[in-house]
């Protein structure tokens, strides 16, 4: 029995393995023949251990060379036509555009298309980026309405925003919470005693909200308010809204946050952990909140797409107006100075991430999909 090929395309080997790797782990268990199409970098080798065969192709996100995105189109058809896979799942803004134009041109039959969020063109109000949406939009109307193709949104916002603008067909849109959460791995450990610490674990993006996590941290500083702010994650390069180096250091220096660069033990972080927070403007469904509330951890975010689909106001968190900072020092003031509000807002934390967000639910929705189109 020849075995169905399922072809990943995610830009950046990091996230597969960070957001996939259980996904393509069951579809393996099932039968598929997996392959990763991404840039290789540190995880490459770790992908192959896996079973799974890694495809080499260096897409820059952020590049706007009109020679090479058209190279890159060129490439990404020719490996579909060499590989002839069942299935395509492609992930990201890039990888869901180039890859449904080389799918339609070579006529692949199954396209899921997953957006976890919609990104610097849709957030951010650079007019670069306000010049692109309608492009943006009208390749949505164009490449994604196929018979063969579907399309993975990770929030109702969203769902509604495509229905409404009419960029993709109702019938085509499947709502897939999020990656998922091992609420194995990420569970409740007892809050450390002493100063409490408020982690902010994100790529260092401004529309993460980077800059307001910082002056909330100011704010209650010149408040006298004895709390710690950490900043967890990487700057992204390659992506027009990071965080420069040059200001990460400044505020180090400042002595306003700590900074505990890239992390590959996040489940102990969240233990020395005593806050979670990300004042972020727009979200497809934030992992770092899924595994914040699976570990038992209050949440303060903003009250915006994503992030609202974690956090239930005065349940496992407070919400907060995008962009706000003194209301944003208020909420996570609020839980420094009340650690019994801390510890039942975790409890209602992990029951949520439990009953909605468990890693074992995304992977049988998205199985599910994938059986659904090859019977088709």
């Amino acid at each position: 029995m020849i075995r169905p090929k399922l072809l990943f395309f995610i830009t950046e080997d990091w996230y597969f393995w960070s957001h996939r790797l259980p996904l393509a782990q069951e579809a393996k268990r099932r039968g598929f023949e997996v392959l990763v199409m991404t840039r290789i970098n540190q995880y490459g080798d770790k992908i192959c251990e896996q079973g799974f065969r890694v495809i080499s192709l260096n897409m820059q996100r952020r590049s706007t060379n009109l020679l090479r995105e058209l190279y890159a189109i060129i490439k990404i058809a020719i490996i579909y036509h060499y590989e002839n896979p069942d299935i395509v799942h492609q992930v990201g803004m890039k990888p869901v555009l180039y890859g449904s134009i080389a799918a339609r041109i070579i006529g692949v039959r199954h396209v899921v298309n997953a957006l976890a969020g919609l990104g610097y063109v849709f957030t951010s109000h650079h007019p670069k980026a306000r010049l692109l949406r309608p492009i943006f939009k009208n390749c949505f109307r164009l490449l994604l309405n196929n018979h063969g193709s579907r399309l993975i949104l990770q929030n109702k916002d969203d769902c509604e925003l495509f229905i409404q603008n009419r960029l993709v067909s109702k019938s085509k849109i499947y709502l897939i919470r999020g990656s998922g959460v091992d609420t194995t791995v990420f569970h409740p450990i007892p809050e450390n005693t002493g100063v409490p610490i408020v982690v902010f674990v994100s790529r260092m993006l401004k529309d993460k909200g980077v800059r307001e996590f910082v002056e909330a941290a100011r704010i209650l500083k010149s408040r006298g308010v004895h709390s710690r702010f950490v900043l967890v994650g990487d700057t992204d390069l390659h992506n027009p809204a990071s965080i420069s180096v040059k200001q990460l250091t400044i505020w180090k220096k400042e002595s306003y946050v700590e900074l505990w660069g890239q992390r590959n033990d996040i489940p102990n972080v969240l233990a020395k952990s005593h806050i979670v927070c990300l004042p972020s403007y727009r979200e497809g469904l934030p992992k770092s909140l899924l595994e914040a509330a699976s570990s038992g951890r209050p949440i303060v975010a903003s009250d915006t797409v994503g992030c609202r689909e974690v956090v239930r106001h005065g349940e496992n968190g407070f919400l907060v107006p995008v962009r706000s900072t003194v209301e944003l020092a208020d909420a996570l003031q609020h839980l420094i100075e009340n650690p019994e509000l801390r510890r039942k807002m975790g409890l209602r934390g992990r029951e949520i991430a439990v009953q909605e967000f468990a890693i074992e639910k995304v992977v049988a929705e998205t199985m599910a999909l994938y059986k659904e189109m090859l019977q088709r």
